[in-house]
């Protein structure tokens, strides 16, 4: 016999299997980052033993000019395909063979005779550069699909800092095991890295990729609204064969949204311009040990970051909200004005200040404009996140050739001046639109009569002031 009680029984249990559910999706997804922060540390180790290793088997900086080259390259190229792979392929098959292929890669690598040496080295750099950007753009555009829409910013904040753990790590040790147990030992540690993650990505269920974007091609979107299909204009097979049209149109279809990535092209050449100069301003307050002043910025710049990430975390999971474009763009320009501060000539301890400051604001702009793209229908976030991607190696490859030639004429307060002000310049340009975008939205709501709160302050990606995290009658 129905009852009044019925009802509330069943919503009841609905709610119970659903925490289940997300309790289950997270336990799943920090098995995963564990996996990411693993490779991660192989990444960055790498990233140091192999530029000294270039450098003293070659005996020349332009090698390792070249190497660094090729890897940008190859990311860059990836960038403009891996839409496309996700569109036919699935985000966990994309992620398993990026790992297998950077493991294969560094096993070659190893077992190379000395004649090869240098055609490996070449295999490494373009491997490496291209299967991270895969891995990378996978993850990310996946993550709706893995943790909810509610728990993006969750997700993206532990995996930002699970790979800035790892980056300490890998920068801090990379030193003491070349010194301490040679190349081919820091080889095999890096190729296990990749091996362990690519097991943990073998063992867990991921969602994304394929499967995602066949839901979104059949009328759903990351948000259920079926912006999908009519966002893209095509299927998804017709997106992997056409991923230009559709990743501008990824762009194109939110206002402010093609600015936004613009804009972190242009923090890409920033960031290009400090990784130069930091060995150079190292040297000259202290010559003798230039690598003291590197290291220790880059921990302190890591500990903001990673305390930014549980403030994030913990403001997300308290409020059900997290930091729109506002943030991305108010963060941009914090971080951007830290790091020339940095090369100011401040006092130690008011620059390790500082190098903290600009750790928290890079933490902050990470999540905040990875939130921001997870906001498009599965059919476009792959291909946007690409294009991302390489907008990001192109700012940072020109980055890096413009002031290597600029640091040989300038100080480095100079370079790093020019390079953060011009992210700076686009930052506050992007805030005026978001500034814009905000008040056209005003004006339109007070025109209209009726209007739900829920609807008031639901988040779109179409919309220059939300990130799409923010959630309803909280």
């Amino acid at each position: 016999m129905d009852n009044a009680d019925g009802p509330k029984t069943d919503e009841a249990d609905g709610g119970a299997r659903k925490d289940r559910d997300t309790a289950v999706s997270e336990r799943r997804f920090r098995f995963l980052v564990a996996g990411y922060a693993v490779s991660s540390y192989g990444t960055f180790l790498n990233m140091v033993a192999l530029n000294l290793f270039v450098y003293e088997t070659t005996g020349r900086a332009l090698a390792m000019g070249l190497f660094m080259a090729v890897r940008l390259a190859s990311g860059f190229v990836a960038g403009l395909v891996v839409g496309g792979l996700l569109a036919r392929f699935s985000a966990k098959s994309i992620m398993l063979w990026a790992n297998v292929a950077q493991g294969a890669v560094m096993l070659v690598l190893i077992l190379a005779p000395d004649g090869l040496l240098t055609g490996a080295l070449m295999a490494v750099s373009v491997v490496i550069g291209a299967c991270g950007t895969l891995f990378m753009v996978a993850l990310r555009s996946s993550i709706p699909e893995m943790v909810g829409e509610d728990r993006r910013a969750w997700a993206n904040s532990l995996s930002i800092t699970g790979r800035s753990l790892a980056m300490v790590a890998g920068f801090a040790s990379a030193g003491l095991v070349v010194s301490l147990v040679g190349y081919t030992a820091a080889f095999l540690v890096d190729m296990a890295t990749f091996v362990a993650c690519a097991v943990t990505v073998a063992l867990l269920p991921i969602a994304g990729g394929k499967g995602a974007g066949d839901r979104a091609a059949n009328g759903k979107g990351a948000d259920g609204s079926g912006a999908g299909k009519d966002a893209s204009g095509a299927s998804s097979a017709k997106g992997a064969r056409r991923w230009r049209p559709v990743a501008f149109l990824a762009l194109a279809a939110a206002p402010g949204m093609g600015l936004m990535v613009a804009l972190r092209g242009v923090d890409a050449f920033g960031s290009s311009s400090h990784n130069a100069a930091l060995p150079i301003y190292s040297t000259s307050l202290d010559a003798s040990n230039p690598a003291v002043f590197v290291s220790a910025f880059w921990c302190v710049w890591a500990l903001g970051n990673i305390g930014a990430q549980q403030v994030i975390q913990r403001y997300a999971q308290r409020t059900g909200r997290s930091v729109g474009a506002l943030g991305f763009g108010y963060g941009t320009v914090v971080m951007s004005a830290a790091f020339i501060a940095a090369f100011a000539g401040f006092p130690l301890a008011v620059t390790a200040v500082i190098a903290l400051i600009a750790g928290a604001a890079d933490g902050l702009t990470e999540v905040a404009y990875t939130s921001h793209l997870q906001t498009l229908p599965a059919t476009l976030r792959g291909h946007a996140f690409g294009l991302s991607a390489t907008f990001e190696n192109l700012g940072f490859g020109v980055g890096m050739i413009l002031v290597a030639a600029a640091l040989d004429r300038f100080s480095p307060l100079a370079v790093v001046g020019w390079s953060h002000g011009a992210a700076i310049v686009v930052a506050v340009v992007f805030l005026l639109r978001v500034a814009g975008v905000r008040r056209a939205e005003r004006a339109g709501l007070t025109g209209r009569a009726g209007l739900r709160k829920e609807e008031a302050v639901e988040g779109r990606p179409d919309r220059g002031d939300r990130d799409g995290a923010e959630v309803s009658g909280g």
